[in-house]
């Protein structure tokens, strides 16, 4: 190899590839952010606070017996309970840590993530994109208890319907895999999902496979963002109606824009010559 022109260059161009891809990477999820901070100020960061003060809030109800209580009422979601009830409690659920977290990491990476996604998607979509991968993830889990033991390890023992949903833990996966896709991050992808696949192999849990569901889902809306089915031009003009065999032709309408061409004066006097001929008088 030391001595084989083509390995030296082969690695020559592997590195500056990787050189432009890092480089592209950094533009793009740090210095591209950091110019809308800059423009924008403390505005463009209202869902990190928000979520952020959430978590630090909830937390520190569930330090006691009343409001752990209400904490489970309000934001706790189990695969044991109605539908309709888990819908419900799914978005107060973006706010209710796990117990067996360190609180403040979890809220780093969560800040982390609403103010990257805030600044890069917008509110909306940032919101619609932590509440659809967290949302894949609890119903993903309905349905395996539901299964049940088995389906090639796809399905879950009852049991698991008791344990408390992911928490944030889904959305901050389900952000920061959805802004490595649409801004193409190696780094940040391997850095996230590949942590979660990491989990979900070391330990082997019901969150380990919420994440990996969450994974998938924010995948699958970077990969479909911007394809939107192409409607007909609005300002296309449309065909002639094509007549049946054998019916008769559909009578010309004059236009009313055109005005009617007026006689030249060559028309004129032939009209008087006529008039004259056929009344045998001429007028003066």
């Amino acid at each position: 190899m030391a001595g084989d022109p083509g390995a030296w260059s082969l690695l020559a161009r592997l590195v500056r590839f990787t050189g432009r891809a890092l480089r592209g990477e950094w533009r793009a999820v740090v210095v591209g952010p950091v110019r809308r901070l800059a423009r924008r100020g403390l505005s463009g960061l209202v869902l990190a606070f928000v979520a952020a003060s959430g978590v630090v809030l909830f937390h520190d109800l569930a330090q006691h017996p009343l409001g752990a209580t209400w904490v489970r009422r309000l934001g706790g979601v189990t695969a044991d309970l109605p539908l309709w009830l888990s819908l419900l409690r799914t978005p107060v659920s973006l706010y209710v840590p796990a117990l067996d977290l360190p609180v403040w990491a979890g809220i780093t990476q969560l800040f982390l993530a609403f103010a990257l996604a805030e600044l890069v998607l917008g509110r909306a979509r940032t919101l619609a994109i932590a509440y659809v991968t967290t949302l894949a993830g609890t119903l993903t889990a309905r349905l395996m208890i539901a299964l049940g033991p088995g389906w090639w390890g796809f399905g879950l023992p009852a049991a698991c319907g008791s344990v408390l949903d992911t928490g944030p833990s889904a959305a901050v996966v389900g952000l920061f895999t959805y802004l490595a896709v649409v801004r193409r991050a190696p780094v940040v992808f391997t850095l996230t999902g590949g942590s979660m696949v990491w989990e979900s192999v070391a330990v082997p849990n019901l969150a380990g496979r919420e994440h990996l569901i969450a994974v998938a889902a924010a995948i699958t809306l970077g990969l479909l963002r911007g394809r939107r089915p192409r409607l007909p031009y609005a300002g296309k003009p449309r065909p002639l109606p094509v007549p049946a065999p054998g019916a008769p032709p559909a009578p010309s309408v004059p236009d009313p824009r055109i005005a009617p061409a007026l006689p030249t004066d060559t028309a004129r006097t032939r009209q008087c010559d006529g008039f004259r001929t056929s009344t045998g008088a001429r007028t003066p």
